[in-house]
C-alpha cells in the first residue's frame, strides 16, 4: 500500500498534491495548522513553525501508525514561507527564526522521523524546493538560503548512502516546481519594490498568463515522485 505525508496540505499546492495523490489510490496524512475539507484523509493540526510543538507531535505515535502496514511511504515537505523579504535592516528577526523553523527545521525533522518511522518500506521523500534555492534574488536572503538548505539534505541524504538505509531504499529529491499561481504569488506581487526588486517580473508572469495552476502542477509532481526514476536527481526541476 501507498502511504504519503503531505505537509501545508489546507491551501495551495499543497491541497492540490495532497487531492491529486488520493486520486490516485494514495492514502494521505496531511499536516498543518488547519484542516483542510478535503474529504478521506487523515490530518493532523500542528504548527511545524514551532519546534516544540513539532517534537511534542514526532514523539507520539501518529505518524507510525500510519505508515505501518505501507509498503512505499512518501514525504512530500511542501510547507513553506516566502517572508520575510527585503534587506537585512528590513527583516524582523522572530520572523526569520519562524521562517528557517517552516522551511528548513520542520521538513528535516520530518525526514528524520519519517525514515525511522516506516523502516520497512520503500521511502521517497520530496522536498518542494525552488529557482531561489540555485539563484540568489533581492530581498529574499532568508527564502533563498531556506530553499538552498533542502538542496543540500537531498544531496547529503543521497551521499549517505541513503538508498539502502534501514534496510529498505530511501530516495530524496529537493524539487523546483515552477511558479504556480498561489496565494504566495499573490503576495510577491503585492510585496514594495523597495523590498522586492524583481517584483514587476512577476507580476509580468501572472500578467501573461505563464503561471502554472496548482491542480496542474500537482499532476506533474506526482508522477515525478512515484515515477520508477525518483530519487535519480537530488536536486531537480519540474520544467526539465
Amino acid at each position: 500500500m501507498k502511504k504519503a505525508i503531505v505537509t501545508g496540505h489546507t491551501r495551495g499546492l499543497g491541497a492540490a498534491i495532497a487531492a491529486e495523490l488520493q486520486a490516485r489510490g494514495v492514502a494521505v496524512l496531511g499536516l498543518a495548522r488547519g484542516r483542510s475539507p478535503l474529504a478521506g484523509i487523515d490530518q493532523a493540526e500542528v504548527d511545524m513553525a514551532d519546534p516544540a510543538a513539532l517534537q511534542a507531535w514526532l514523539a507520539g505515535a501518529t505518524l507510525r501508525e500510519f505508515l505501518a502496514d505501507a509498503s512505499q511511504a512518501l514525504l512530500v515537505n511542501n510547507a513553506g514561507v516566502v517572508t520575510p523579504v527585503g534587506p537585512l535592516a528590513a527583516q524582523d528577526p522572530a520572523e526569520v527564526l519562524r521562517a528557517v523553523s517552516l522551511n528548513v527545521g520542520a521538513p528535516l525533522a520530518l525526514a528524520a522521523a519519517f525514515v525511522q518511522a516506516a523502516p520497512k518500506a520503500e521511502r521517497r521523500i520530496l522536498h518542494v524546493s525552488s529557482g531561489a534555492a540555485r539563484n540568489a534574488y533581492p530581498g529574499w536572503a532568508v527564502y533563498c538560503a531556506t530553499k538552498a538548505a533542502l538542496d543540500q539534505h537531498a544531496r547529503a541524504v543521497l551521499l549517505d548512502g541513503g538508498m539502502r538505509a534501514g534496510g529498505a531504499r530511501v530516495l530524496a529529491c529537493s524539487l523546483a516546481p515552477g511558479v504556480i499561481d498561489t496565494d504566495m504569488q499573490a503576495a510577491i506581487r503585492a510585496t514594495p519594490d523597495a523590498d522586492f526588486p524583481l517584483r514587476e517580473r512577476f507580476v509580468a508572469l501572472k500578467e501573461g498568463g505563464a503561471l502554472d495552476s496548482p491542480a496542474v502542477c500537482a499532476k506533474k509532481l506526482a508522477d515525478y515522485l512515484l515515477a520508477p526514476g525518483f530519487g535519480s536527481e537530488p536536486v531537480d526541476d519540474l520544467r526539465n
